[in-house]
């Protein structure tokens, strides 16, 4: 807290949440100041969403948070988009829309989400990345609140955060539906932290299951309590006391329901999210989608980027495939990489997967990982045509169909498309949508779209099948140039006032690091406890992406029953190999700019 760095100009394309009023440092001269960069894509960024509501409440005035909007995909610099996520979210904050990603740039981001943190005379006074910051927050605003009161530069009152105008629609912003044993819909109403049971055409409201507030609650319809819940599952009969699995994505749990009386109970889950190995099997991370396959229920992990399995019959659950590294990687399970799993279809021995931010379609089958279409975590477009230059954007839903094709929700690129692995090749089915978020096939051979963005399901419009030739599109991120040769890399990390490194359970820290292609390292991959490393670039490879995970412990000092923190950050971090560049690549986990 001692550097002494002026925060740059909050500027961009727009404001969210303000009444219209654009926002200067200096209306927020006086308050303490979280900067949270995001993108609405990223599960990390709605984590720490969750993480911050608490502070909020508690320093509402003394406390002023800023979302920066700093763009990944094309679909999020649509300023609609924008707007529509801050609800679907409850951004109860004024957001930044940094379209440009010149805020991203001033503030010297490398990570979706970084924090930046500004005291009340408008200096930044740290800066951290990736998740698991909020104890470390709450000391270090409580510090910033008594050095700012003692020196009279504290002011207290209200913010700036305006509410929008409360929607009136019967859904909103639903995420996924399946079909009752009775022909009506269970849908999961996401932004009303609800599920609700719809006549078969989807048009009139037959029952609500949930207060409509967040929380974990159990009990009977009317009481319990979900938080912005996904994915659906309906197990077939006599497997369980209860009917219907729910992904109950913000409680991080999973919750059956039974559809007979509407009771809800808790399955699986803390309630808080996984953090680390010593989770496994026990917390959870913002399960998006549930599916029943080879006689179990198969948990899409959005929040670890895997997928796990939970046993209904002994309540257990453990990991089904995935490392937790962020990328695309095929292969045996679980030994395999994949990048937030949204979406999940289960048809004979295949289990179909989408993969959201690798924009990919995926599959299971035998004990290996498939990928349909996809390239990687920084290519996306609408391009149609054979499944190996096809390329969807941020899907998250699918539907396997009888014929063995495959319907993709492609959500960020407003589409229904469809796979014919038969043919190997990807097709337009219907497009125009309002992010389209889930496909459901109803056992009368009806396919349903659950119209997100809309706040409706629609039927799927019958029609020729369209090839659609739209933009390639990659995202382009600042890159870091380095040195061929050897380089160092340094994740920086500070604990909190109050913390210190955590040793009780083993080493303190943990740095796995990869690359792709993977030529791009000649020395470094792999894992250590140490947050610094020696890498050696390879000079023949021009251009690639680092990929580092990085996670450090740390527990309360000098206290008698210490409480444990666990912080962790995933990077992909876009490299230039350049004679004559730095040969030290700094990361922030929590610290002072460096």
């Amino acid at each position: 807290m001692t550097a002494r760095v002026r925060a740059p100009e909050l500027r961009g394309r727009g404001w969210l949440n303000t009444g219209g009023r654009p926002l200067t440092l200096a209306d927020l001269r006086g308050k303490v100041v979280i900067l949270d960069f995001w993108t609405f894509c990223c599960i990390n960024c709605l984590h720490v969403l969750d993480e911050l509501r608490p502070l909020e409440e508690k320093y509402g005035d003394t406390l002023v948070i800023i979302g920066v909007h700093s763009p990944k995909f094309e679909h999020e610099r649509d300023p609609a988009a924008l707007a529509a996520a801050v609800e679907r979210y409850g951004v109860h904050h004024p957001v930044l829309d940094d379209a440009d990603m010149r805020m991203w740039q001033q503030y010297a981001a490398k990570a979706w989400p970084t924090l930046s943190v500004l005291d009340p005379e408008g200096y930044v006074v740290a800066s951290m990345a990736g998740e698991g910051h909020a104890e470390g927050l709450t000391r270090l605003v409580d510090e910033l609140i008594a050095t700012h009161e003692a020196k009279g530069t504290l002011h207290r009152g209200t913010g700036p955060y305006v509410p929008p105008a409360a929607p009136d629609t019967l859904l909103r912003f639903p995420g996924k539906a399946i079909e009752l044993p009775n022909g009506n819909l269970l849908v999961s109403d996401s932004a009303r932290h609800s599920l609700v049971e719809l006549t078969a055409d989807g048009e009139s409201l037959v029952r609500r299951f949930g207060t409509g507030e967040r929380g974990p609650a159990d009990g009977p319809a009317e009481l319990a309590s979900f938080s912005e819940p996904q994915g659906l599952c309906l197990l077939p009969a006599g497997t369980a006391d209860y009917d219907v699995v729910v992904a109950d994505t913000v409680n991080h749990l999973l919750r059956g329901l039974r559809l007979d009386t509407g009771e809800v109970s808790t399955l699986a889950g803390t309630g808080r999210p996984w953090r680390s190995a010593a989770d496994d099997g026990v917390a959870l991370s913002s399960p998006w989608d549930v599916a029943w396959f080879e006689g179990r229920v198969i948990v899409a992990m959005a929040g670890i980027h895997q997928l796990w399995w939970f046993d209904p019959a002994t309540g257990d659950s453990g990991v089904y495939a995935g490392t937790t590294v962020e990328s695309l990687r095929d292969g045996k399970l679980p030994d395999v990489w994949m990048a937030q799993p949204s979406g999940l279809s289960a048809a004979g021995d295949r289990l179909w997967i989408a993969d959201s931010e690798t924009s990919a379609l995926r599959w299971v089958e035998a004990g290996e990982l498939h990928t349909a279409v996809g390239q990687g975590l920084f290519d996306f477009g609408h391009v149609d045509g054979p499944a190996a230059e096809a390329l969807l954007q941020h899907p998250l839903g699918v539907c396997a169909l009888p014929d063995g094709s495959v319907l993709i929700a492609d959500t960020y690129n407003g589409a229904v498309r469809r796979y014919d692995p038969d043919a190997g090749t990807v097709s337009t089915v219907d497009s125009g949508l309002a992010e389209p978020s889930d496909v459901v096939l109803t056992r009368g051979g009806a396919v349903l779209v659950v119209e997100s963005g809309a706040h409706r399901l629609v039927r799927l419009a019958p029609g020729a099948v369209r090839t659609v030739e739209g933009e390639r599109r990659r995202t382009e991120r600042p890159p870091s140039s380095l040195a061929p040769g050897e380089v160092t890399l340094d994740v920086v990390f500070t604990p909190a006032p109050g913390q210190k490194l955590d040793t009780s359970f083993g080493p303190s820290t943990r740095l796995v690091v990869s690359a792709s292609p993977p030529e791009l390292l000649l020395a470094g991959e792999g894992t250590s406890t140490e947050l610094s490393r020696r890498l050696v670039l390879n000079p023949a490879v021009a251009r690639g992406i680092l990929q580092v995970v990085a996670q450090a412990a740390t527990c309360d000092a000098e206290v008698e029953h210490a409480a444990c923190h666990l912080t962790r950050q995933d990077w992909g971090v876009p490299v230039l190999v350049e004679p004559g560049a730095p040969s030290r690549l700094p990361l922030i986990l929590r610290g002072l700019d460096a």
